[in-house]
């Protein structure tokens, strides 16, 4: 099994707060779980506690395999979600590992 986790800083020159941000991706991305094949799992933590080198919010999702999570990333439903989350990010951070 293969573990991704991305953790993001978002713009503070926005409307939308940080934290709201976060929250949309956190409905966004969970929602995704039973729509794209090979996501086996998908949590969003919202910081709450801000302090210099935090970041906003953090996923941890769960693929049976390398290339599910391939597939995951090219998947039109993700993309749209990455697209949001593109246009209001300063910093994206991530790792992939085995479990």
């Amino acid at each position: 099994m293969i573990r991704h986790i991305v953790m993001w800083k978002f713009r503070r020159d926005l409307e939308e707060t940080p934290e709201q941000i976060a929250r949309e991706m956190k409905s966004r991305l969970e929602a995704l779980v039973g729509k794209i094949d090979g996501l086996l799992r998908a949590e969003v933590g919202v910081n709450i506690k801000e302090t210099a080198s935090s970041y906003d919010a953090v996923l941890t999702a769960d693929f049976p395999s390398f290339e599910a999570m391939e597939a995951y990333k090219v998947n039109p439903l993700h993309v749209a979600v990455s697209d949001y989350c593109k246009s209001r990010r300063l910093e994206r951070v991530d790792v992939d590992y085995e479990v």
